[in-house]
């Protein structure tokens, strides 16, 4: 079991939003494991990169409380502030994939702008909340200059180049200015990419270990020269462990790393952990209409604040591969996904709901706070 952190802060009912969603679904579980003292409320409305089986390791614990729903209902996350004292909020939920937000943007405003507008409001009817924690992105800067040597740190300025990354930025803008107009206790961050395990593999590593896994090429847009960095989702779940306990209110934080690579190098390291020929394996395709070259961050303020990256990249890919061999169906029918230019599935929350209850694991008693939950108010509510 990972050591807590020192806490300044000490929450004691927490809303944590699109937890059944890949990053969100690694701090709710660390959080419930590790402070059995703090309520975990989580609203989720199971969209189709979100899966209930992520929380599987939290449906049992007494401190755990799941609830289907949608952060664009305004009575509901009044009602869920108000029933469960709620005084703590981690806000994950968002359309996050880049390619969708070119053909589906419309639904990139309503779900990361209005959503999060729904949940500032409510907080602002409650007067309790004591921490909101607001989850952006390094995509709200914009490109880095190829031959940076330092990166964008938390005070530089926002120049979003696509619609998901307007949409984060327009997110922050509300996120602070109601800090400002009504004394909201906010705090920021401003991640570089994640992977690991149960990750919806419309993003490029799942999605080329699940190619792999197939023996399919493996697309890359453009010419593969993009640079990216990639921290492993259990450094990132201590990371907002520690901005939970020890950030300080009104400040953002980057979550980031100084090791870059290139899309093409990510996809030839995959080749050689499934020893396939990376010349035969990699295919190039059209790019996206526009694809920022290179996101650098400077992550010396959270490295103030005692938090390090423990895992190598060549361990967390060993690890991701080997967690998607052993649970090739996590996602079911992911064909759309793996497409070189992926289009949104779509699976009912109703329908996930009732998958789970299929599972050994919750037919063994691991449901009962889904059961609960219902019973009172909980995952049925929309």
């Amino acid at each position: 079991m990972a050591p807590t952190l020192p806490r300044h802060y000490t929450p004691k009912n927490i809303l944590i939003t699109g937890a059944a969603g890949f990053i969100a679904s690694h701090v709710a579980n660390r959080l419930v494991r590790l402070y059995p003292d703090y309520k975990i409320v989580v609203l989720d409305k199971l969209d189709y990169c979100s899966n209930l089986k992520n929380l599987l390791p939290s449906l049992s614990s007494s401190n755990f409380k799941f609830v289907k729903g949608d952060i664009t209902s305004a009575d509901l996350v009044n009602y869920l502030l108000m029933t469960e004292g709620i005084d703590t909020i981690m806000h994950f939920a968002a359309q996050t994939h880049v390619d969708n937000s070119f053909g589906n943007s419309f639904e990139f405003t309503k779900n990361n702008v209005y959503g999060t507008h729904v949940l500032l409001e409510a907080c602002k009817v409650s007067g309790q909340i004591r921490r909101f924690i607001h989850v952006s992105t390094d995509e709200v800067y914009g490109e880095t200059e190829a031959d940076a040597i330092v990166g964008n740190h938390e005070a530089s300025q926002l120049l979003p180049t696509n619609p998901y990354s307007a949409t984060k930025a327009g997110a922050e803008m509300l996120v602070m200015a109601y800090g400002r107009s009504y004394d909201l206790p906010f705090i920021t961050t401003r991640g570089n990419n994640v992977y690991g395990p149960n990750q919806f593999p419309e993003k490029l590593i799942p999605k080329f270990i699940l190619l792999a896994m197939q023996g399919k090429p493996l697309p890359i847009h453009g010419d593969g020269s993009n640079v990216r960095s990639y921290l492993f989702c259990e450094d990132v779940a201590e990371a907002f462990e520690l901005v939970l306990h020890k950030g300080e209110v009104g400040h953002v934080y980057n979550i980031g790393t100084h090791k870059e690579r290139r899309v093409l190098d990510v996809a030839k390291d995959i080749c050689k952990l499934f020893k396939l020929d990376a010349e035969k394996s990699i295919q190039f395709v059209e790019n996206r209409p526009f694809n920022d070259q290179r996101y650098f961050l400077d992550d010396k303020k959270l490295k103030g604040l005692g938090w390090t990256e423990r895992t190598t990249w060549e361990e967390g890919l060993k690890k991701t591969m080997d967690w998607y061999m052993g649970h090739p169906g996590w996602w079911g029918d992911v064909s759309g996904a793996l497409m070189p230019h992926p289009r949104m599935l779509a699976m009912g929350g109703i329908e996930k709901i009732t998958e789970l209850a299929q599972l050994p694991e919750v037919a063994n008693g691991a449901g009962e706070q889904i059961t609960e939950a219902q019973a009172n108010g909980g995952p049925i509510l929309t």
